[in-house]
């Protein structure tokens, strides 16, 4: 798996204001499906993570700077690549493209805690590794 994941998002209706460009916090939502798709293509199951070790993964931080819209129908290009894995924590650099334009980039950190009582937790050994070959 490359050291930069990518993942392609088409700009839909609902994802705009009023004014047909996306609105700020849908960035959130694009980044948590770049994630997904990431923890996907590094063979983790979130679903299995939690039913075989009780873990889950919770955003503790997420800080983001917008710099260029994004509009109706755009294509854009979902950029993802570890800062800092820690032992029960990943801190992302995360960005949004259309074309070569960046749109929006954001620094995220989630934890891994208990699925039961939400505490911080180890991630799983073999999650871990999963992500260090990332």
């Amino acid at each position: 798996m490359p050291s930069v994941f990518s993942w392609p998002v088409r700009v839909y209706y609902e994802d705009t204001d009023a004014g047909g460009i996306v609105f700020y916090a849908n960035y959130l939502k694009f980044f948590e499906r770049a994630r997904t798709e990431w923890l996907r293509a590094a063979n983790i199951g979130q679903q299995a993570l939690r039913d075989e070790h009780g873990a889950i993964f919770v955003v503790k931080n997420a800080s983001i700077d917008y710099h260029a819209p994004a509009r109706l129908d755009d294509a854009l290009n979902l950029t993802l690549s570890i800062e800092k894995l820690g032992r029960a924590s990943v801190q992302f650099l995360q960005q949004a493209w259309h074309g070569d334009v960046l749109l929006a980039s954001a620094t995220v950190k989630v934890g891994c805690v208990d699925a039961v009582t939400l505490r911080p937790r180890a991630l799983p050994d073999a999650s871990a590794a999963k992500m260090r070959a990332a």
